[in-house]
């Protein structure tokens, strides 16, 4: 039972942070490209994990949804910070900033198939006279690939919900005409509150599901 949890860990550690990390580095790329130099003055701009690490959202809740054996994995990183007013055009700008992280997941995803087909292609080296050794860093790495593809899905999905500040909140927020705009924007202050109780009521699950099964069909029809 500990063997197979720490097995876990292992192969979902690095995707679950690379995709929360190159999803963070998207919004704040973008603003940067908008007008927005926040983030790059913060030094946030930057793949390396520890400027983007929640001690929560990165470590302890994955965490915890593998140790539950959870129906679906992710995580948080710190936010990097934008300033919307600083953009050319902040209304429409934000929708662009705020599709970044979701976009960069599902193309991570796609590159996590074609790495796992890759890894595929190369099983017959397992038979060869190297196999075991060959097996033994194909698996991990297959395995990670695959948890990749999964982990990025459900983000993308995941923030691709309606409620600020999802990510998909504050596209409508930018695509609502006044005075829906602002009315939505008031819900930020309660967005996660309102997530959390979806979650607890399994609301949220069968909400994401659909589309994460969706898109997990098209990646699998992929290999």
């Amino acid at each position: 039972m500990i063997e197979d949890t720490i097995r876990q860990i292992a192969i979902w550690a690095l995707p679950v942070l690379a995709a929360i990390v190159f999803h963070e580095v998207a919004h704040g790329w973008v603003a940067y490209r908008l007008g927005d130099p926040t983030a790059a003055r913060m030094g946030r701009l930057t793949l390396n994990p520890i400027s983007h690490v929640d001690l929560f959202g990165t470590v302890l809740l994955p965490l915890l949804l593998i140790v539950m054996r959870a129906p679906f994995l992710f995580g948080y990183a710190k936010p990097v910070p934008v300033n919307y007013y600083n953009l050319n055009n902040p209304k429409r700008d934000m929708i662009w900033v705020a599709l970044a992280g979701p976009v960069t997941n599902v193309l991570l995803a796609l590159v996590s198939v074609i790495v796992l087909k890759v890894l595929l292609a190369l099983d017959f080296f397992a038979h060869g006279p190297m196999g075991s050794l060959w097996l033994a860093v194909l698996t991990p790495l297959a395995l990670m690939a695959k948890n990749s593809v999964i982990i990025n899905v459900v983000l993308a999905v995941f923030n691709g919900f309606p409620i600020p500040p999802l990510d998909g909140g504050r596209v409508l927020v930018g695509l609502l005409p006044e005075p829906h705009s602002s009315a939505l924007a008031r819900v930020e202050p309660y967005g996660f509150l309102i997530i959390l109780l979806l979650l607890m009521t399994n609301v949220l699950d069968g909400l994401i599901g659909p589309p994460v099964r969706f898109l997990l069909g098209i990646f699998d029809w992929m290999l």
